[in-house]
């Protein structure tokens, strides 16, 4: 489970996103979720968001400010 956080590190600073203990693995769904990849494919998560990020990242960054607005510092 979020293995590829340490990569998307920059992302999360971006758009406000405080990443703790208690909220990565809710985190971690959400992603999944947009990704379009069952919960716990840390793998195929991981592949799927930098399709998503080199073909929109925009879109992709609005998405995750507005699935991820809970977590905001």
């Amino acid at each position: 489970m979020t293995c590829y956080f340490r990569h998307i590190r920059p992302v999360f600073d971006s758009i406000g996103v405080e990443v703790t203990d208690s909220n990565k693995r809710e985190i971690d769904k959400r992603i999944h979720d947009i990704a379009g990849i069952e919960y716990k494919n840390c793998s195929a998560t991981w592949k799927r968001f930098k399709e998503l990020r080199s073909k929109d990242e925009e879109a992709l960054m609005m998405e995750l400010k507005e699935k991820l607005a809970d977590f905001s510092a």
